[in-house]
């Protein structure tokens, strides 16, 4: 299969202005985007001490009235002459890459910028309640120094638990505690028609817990969440292990580093990734908490990688196929955050230069560029252009299709290094936007138990091999033919990710069925614009989504009669 997936010869594309604006794009991130990132990550910060140091009561009260104000808004609208319902925040700061502008369109803003403190950490019960723009940084630096996480922590500093929960999160202990989604204990949601509740997944609102996640919002806003913490320790010990092969190889090098052949859990490590570096060679990571004591003993070494100097992550990783497999510790906050600085590897396309020493030493410290902030200086031309050549794509597989998802994108995209990172897909008591395939437990594969079946997060961020020799490279027809791959092999794409899919493939690669049946009981139809046309590419305008709207109503009340 390899050979029939080798990448195609292309012919030369011929250079355009945009290919210049491209080239010296590292002009503006760094005199604009870098300076005024670290004006707003200063800002942050001195944010997050004043938030500390309100009381848990003090910030409650806040919560409430916020909330408050949230519903008044709500109640302000008039359907006949008010737009569609969403959020004030401008789309540019959303960490998500689709070329997409629904808020061109005549819309009803309502203002959450306010819900961004952490309300309170219960260390007996194990849960962190927090406010929905809050951060993964926010968060790591509070529950870290208390030798708490919460159970999945995704890497990039600037995601916040909203998104997290209304699209999708994960880490590399996934493949113990599932998606971000899976860790929430709790919802509070305020309704399209005002009303303020708390879903949980036993009590009279559990399918509405099950309805949000992968709905981006798009049934209610999300207020606050209440998610499960776990116990860690100060130090990940973090094993590096080379791979080279044929990419069947490298998956299954992959899958044996954390699903043991012999079926031992203990031999299951806390935290699980690997990356792909070319079409033969891969580094396989698993780390398991250490405390500081372990870390420090004679012989052991000691790897600081949130220094600002260091070398990126990826390119640290990839020098063990030179070294061979060698073992070191890393402070755990500082692991939770390795590929923050370096945007995983998308920075060494924005900032050539960026990885070079001089470079981290002198100006390091100011990464990474804030992504809205990246946006903004694109341009229209320069957004259009990475639509074309440029892939951003995270993509969930079953565990055993991974070999044959890295051969097909091989040949169709040919884009490295490959991120790969294990979750588990769990049976829920109800058909939600994602499950695990039909009868998966009857065919007991490796990683897979009764109640879930291990899947793995593939991603692709980078220009493919084509666009880096300068030959010509259709991005939307490759994304189109990943896209029916994962319809045909049961796979989910990433929302945030750019899409060609229509709305009929869009339907057939997620379950709308009890979505569908959430929008309907709690009155989202007419009020929040539905999923696949918040998600779909391309600017929206006032008739089309009232007309998409109106239509959904139309097939929602007749299905609804059906019922």
């Amino acid at each position: 299969m390899a050979d029939s997936q080798a990448p195609m010869v292309r012919p030369k594309r011929k250079k355009v202005l945009v290919d210049y604006l491209v080239l010296f794009r590292w002009i503006p991130a760094i005199f604009i985007a870098l300076p005024i990132s670290a004006l707003i990550y200063f800002c942050i910060y001195v944010g997050g001490i004043w938030s500390a140091t309100k009381s848990e009561k003090r910030r409650q009260m806040e919560h409430e009235e916020n909330v408050k104000k949230v519903v008044q808004r709500l109640k302000q609208r008039d359907p006949k002459k008010d737009g569609l319902v969403c959020t004030a925040r401008k789309p540019w700061v959303v960490v998500g890459m689709r070329n997409v502008d629904y808020k061109r369109a005549r819309r009803f803003e309502v203002d959450l910028s306010a819900f961004n403190n952490i309300l309170e950490i219960d260390t007996e019960k194990m849960v962190a309640k927090v406010e929905p723009l809050v951060s993964m940084g926010q968060m790591t630096k509070v529950t870290c120094p208390m030798n708490l996480s919460l159970a999945v922590a995704p890497e990039f500093d600037d995601l916040t638990v909203g998104g997290l929960i209304n699209s999708y999160g994960i880490s590399g202990s996934s493949h113990i505690y599932g998606l971000f989604s899976d860790t929430v204990v709790a919802m509070e949601v305020v309704l399209a028609d005002g009303r303020v509740v708390r879903a949980t997944k036993d009590n009279e609102h559990s399918d509405l817990f099950y309805a949000m996640p992968w709905s981006q919002g798009t049934i209610g806003f999300l207020v606050s969440a209440e998610i499960k913490l776990i116990p860690i320790k100060e130090y990940m010990r973090l094993t590096y292990t080379p791979v080279r092969g044929t990419l069947k190889e490298i998956a299954q090098a992959y899958a044996d580093s954390f699903v043991p052949r012999d079926g031992d859990r203990a031999k299951v490590p806390d935290f699980v990734e690997g990356m792909v570096y070319s079409s033969s060679e891969g580094v396989m990571m698993t780390g398991v908490y250490a405390t500081e004591e372990e870390a420090k003993k004679k012989g052991n070494k000691i790897n600081r990688v949130g220094w600002w100097f260091k070398p990126w992550f990826y390119q640290y990783a990839e020098t063990a196929l030179k070294r061979g497999e060698f073992v070191e510790y890393i402070p755990t906050r500082e692991y939770y955050h390795r590929h923050t600085r370096s945007l995983y590897w998308e920075a060494k396309l924005i900032i050539p230069f960026g990885d070079q020493f001089w470079f981290r030493f002198l100006l390091g410290w100011l990464m990474p560029p804030k992504i809205s902030l990246l946006k903004i200086t694109q341009g229209e031309a320069i957004r259009n252009y990475y639509h074309d050549n440029h892939v951003i794509q995270d993509v969930l597989v079953p565990l055993h299709k991974v070999s044959d998802v890295l051969e097909f994108a091989h040949g169709e995209l040919e884009v490295y290094p490959v991120w790969l990172c294990p979750h588990r897909l769990y049976k829920l008591p109800v058909k939600t936007m994602v499950n695990p395939e039909a009868g998966f437990e009857q065919h007991r594969r490796p990683g897979d138990t009764s109640y879930s079946q291990m899947y793995t997060d593939v991603g692709f961020y980078y220009a493919p091999g084509a666009a880096l020799r300068g030959e010509v490279f259709n991005g939307a027809e490759a994304v189109r033919k990943l896209e029916q791959w994962l319809i045909a092999n049961h796979g989910y794409q990433a929302q945030y990710a750019v899409s060609e899919l229509t709305e009929k493939d869009f339907w057939r690669m997620f379950d709308g069925s009890h979505y569908e049946h959430c929008r309907r009981k709690y009155s989202a139809v007419g009020t929040f614009m539905s999923n696949y046309y918040k998600s779909k590419k391309g600017k929206k305008t006032e008739k089309e989504v009232l007309q998409a709207e109106a239509e959904a109503a139309i097939r929602e009340a007749a299905d609804a009669d059906a019922e």
